[in-house]
């Protein structure tokens, strides 16, 4: 036995991420981007905001792969289709660092769960968990948009409330060192 396409496998280079989301309509996503500008000189932070259409909180992570996995984007794309919930409010009030392993701390804006977005979130996992895709779950579901990356940390704060109604659902594509997006599927939330 060869041990070759072991070796294959660490060494392909990652380069794609998947991720489930929902993203804020037009008029919220321009709240996020002057509240992140703001943020930017109140804090005197040095990162770059990130860009509005980059802008979402996230559902499920799927994880990190070499391209695109065909089975798994089929499998994570028909898990999606037998979700039937009625759109969602979004309200996120506070702003604070994250901590982590890097050394640029991710800010955000987060919220508190509802009712409605906790079960879009829980219904989607069983889907995902039913189909056999591995999950890359934190404990507690906190949804949260990213504002950009510092080494400065900003201690939690309120902020005006951002809201906004998600009337739909996303598998979307990361291209990884790239900064870019691309939605590969959308699934409606219907009354």
């Amino acid at each position: 036995m060869s041990d070759a396409a072991p070796d294959r496998e660490r060494s392909a280079r990652v380069t794609d991420s998947l991720f489930f989301a929902l993203y804020p309509d037009a008029a919220a996503a321009a709240r996020i981007a002057d509240l992140a500008a703001r943020l930017r000189i109140e804090h005197k932070l040095k990162a770059r905001a990130s860009p509005a259409d980059r802008l979402h909180v996230t559902l499920h992570y799927l994880g990190a792969f070499a391209g695109v996995p065909a089975d798994i984007a089929a499998q994570a794309c028909a898990a999606a289709s037998r979700i039937a919930l009625p759109p969602v409010e979004v309200t996120l009030d506070r702003i604070e660092s994250f901590s982590g392993r890097r050394a640029k701390h991710p800010l955000v804006l987060l919220g508190d769960v509802t009712g409605p977005l906790d079960a879009l979130e829980h219904a989607l996992g069983a889907a995902l968990e039913s189909a056999s895709i591995p999950l890359k779950r934190h404990p507690h579901f906190i949804p949260h948009v990213t504002l950009l990356y510092d080494e400065h940390r900003v201690p939690r704060q309120q902020v005006e409330p951002i809201a906004w109604t998600a009337r739909e659902f996303a598998l979307v594509r990361s291209l990884l060192g790239q900064s870019r997006y691309e939605v590969l599927a959308r699934w409606p939330l219907v009354p």
